[in-house]
């Protein structure tokens, strides 16, 4: 493939992402809570089963603690993935820039510049969303996904360069 098709292919990647993140904005509070707190309920009904199946454990709690539990998880989790997906926006973002031949220390900072303006236009933007509010702290643990994606991004340089392994 060549480097123009490249380029194209890896800012549309960039860019289905933020409609992904824009997505999951534009649900309004009630059915996000409650979309967050189904998918825990499964992981935690699917993990019970598993330990049993198992033999690690032989117990399966009631559904009044197991909800006790998504209760008290679906908070901290819903930080995490805040994180979580801007840490992907960051490597994609990073991804774009080195095939679009911005490298070194420019392509982090665009990267941090550019997915905190995002995160910033999208909290602004679940305002006008039923039930949501913009919170400025959900722009910062945004970003610090990014960072951490920046941070991954360029220890993994150094140890390729160190190596001077070929591709990775």
């Amino acid at each position: 493939m060549n480097t123009k098709y490249k380029k194209i292919l890896s800012w549309l990647l960039v860019l289905i992402w933020l409609v992904v993140i824009f997505t999951f904005s534009s649900m309004n509070s009630i059915d996000s809570n409650a979309k967050s707190e189904k998918t825990i309920n499964k992981v935690l009904e699917t993990t019970i089963d598993t330990t049993n199946n198992l033999g690690i454990t032989n117990k399966h709690p009631k559904s009044s603690k197991i909800n006790n539990y998504v209760t008290k998880l679906n908070f901290p989790l819903r930080k995490c993935m805040h994180a979580f997906v801007y840490f992907i926006l960051g490597l994609l973002v990073l991804n774009a820039l080195k095939i679009s031949n911005i490298t070194n220390y420019r392509q982090y900072l665009i990267c941090l510049i550019f997915c905190f303006i995002c995160s910033l236009f999208d909290e602004y933007y679940q305002t006008f969303i039923d039930g949501r509010t913009g919170q400025i702290m959900d722009s910062i643990i945004d970003t610090i996904g990014t960072t951490i994606s920046i941070i991954g991004y360029y220890l993994l340089n150094k140890i390729k360069n160190k190596f001077k392994f070929d591709k990775i």
